[in-house]
């Protein structure tokens, strides 16, 4: 969505610029390696309590099979969800609101459907270490994207997410810090702690990156990275294109930025590794009734059971010489 903008201040362009031309850091992944011979890291462990007595080295029971998607696979289908507002529309005579607007009521109408339907949702991290790192994903995975960091998915998605323990990924304009509709550092920072919601880049100013010349381009995806990285201590390599606008030279500038990932506006649900700059989203609209989204999400991918390996539990005798 294209907000109003306000340049950011020239200071703050020169800070985050250098920031992101230091080249201190390195490639960074949030991912676990691991293939199917370990549990990835979504699989609940079977508690103490149903296993035989400490300090006799057993195991506990091993967790029934699950359904996975398998490592290996080049292409897989995770639809990615594009969502913008979190509200009741405060203007009726603003169809573009209204579009970009999804209520609280259907939000979490939507969420329940995904938990009763066996949806497991992932970040973008968790997508990229299943092409990386070999790390498999659970059944039915779905990213949750937000775009532009209004302050309504702070005060309403988020705690719709934390009480089903759904992940999800919030895109930032740092351009945007101080507006009133938009969520403050303090909150970004709380989200990324809060180890459910991870957080990407969406430029500075929200600008039109195709139209943009090539240094004010680079001053957007540079300057953007580096204040995110500086406010959260921590890598930012995903990106989401503002209003979906790019082209193969805008895509190769925000692979030259740094980031790993990019998602468009593009309509699909399939994604491979050589496509990550330009990954597909599903475009969640105000007003969709409960069957029209679950339709958008498509057909699963196709999963294979799984049995994760016991884990070994601690001698209490050798706990207690200790």
């Amino acid at each position: 969505m294209m907000a109003d903008r306000k340049p950011i201040l020239p200071r703050t362009i020169l800070a985050c610029t250098s920031i992101a031309l230091l080249g201190t850091l390195g490639v960074w992944y949030w991912s676990e390696p691991g293939a199917l011979t370990s549990s990835p890291r979504w699989v609940q462990k079977v508690p103490a309590s149903n296993s035989a007595p400490l300090g006799m080295g057993t195991f506990p029971a091993s967790p029934s099979s699950i359904q996975v998607v398998p490592a290996g696979r080049v292409r897989i289908r995770v639809p990615i969800l594009e969502y913008h507002y979190i509200r009741v529309n405060p203007d009726p005579r603003d169809r573009l609101g209204f579009n970009l607007s999804v209520t609280p009521a259907n939000f979490t109408a939507q969420m329940d459907w995904l938990a009763t339907n066996g949806y497991h949702p992932i970040n973008i991290a968790d997508l990229r270490a299943y092409f990386v790192s070999a790390t498999p994903l659970p059944a039915k995975p779905v990213v949750l994207t937000f775009d532009d960091g209004h302050r309504d998915f702070y005060t309403m998605a988020f705690p719709i997410l934390q009480q089903r323990r759904f992940k999800a990924v919030a895109y930032i304009v740092p351009g945007f810090f101080g507006r009133i509709r938009y969520m403050t550092p303090a909150q970004i920072v709380q989200l990324d702690q809060s180890g459910l919601v991870e957080i990407g880049s969406h430029t500075v100013n929200h600008v039109n990156l195709v139209t943009s010349n090539p240094a004010t381009r680079n001053i957007e995806l540079a300057a953007s990275k580096g204040a995110l990285e500086s406010l959260l201590e921590h890598p930012v390599v995903d990106f989401c294109y503002p209003s979906g606008d790019y082209n193969s030279t805008v895509a190769a500038a925000v692979s030259s930025a740094g980031y790993l990932t990019g998602t468009t506006e593009v309509p699909g649900t399939e994604h491979s590794w050589t496509d990550r700059l330009t990954w597909t989203r599903v475009r969640v609209s105000g007003g969709e009734t409960l069957g029209q989204f679950a339709a958008s999400l498509g057909q699963p991918e196709p999963t294979v059971s799984f049995s994760p390996p016991p884990t070994p539990i601690p001698d209490a005798s050798m706990a207690t010489r200790v």
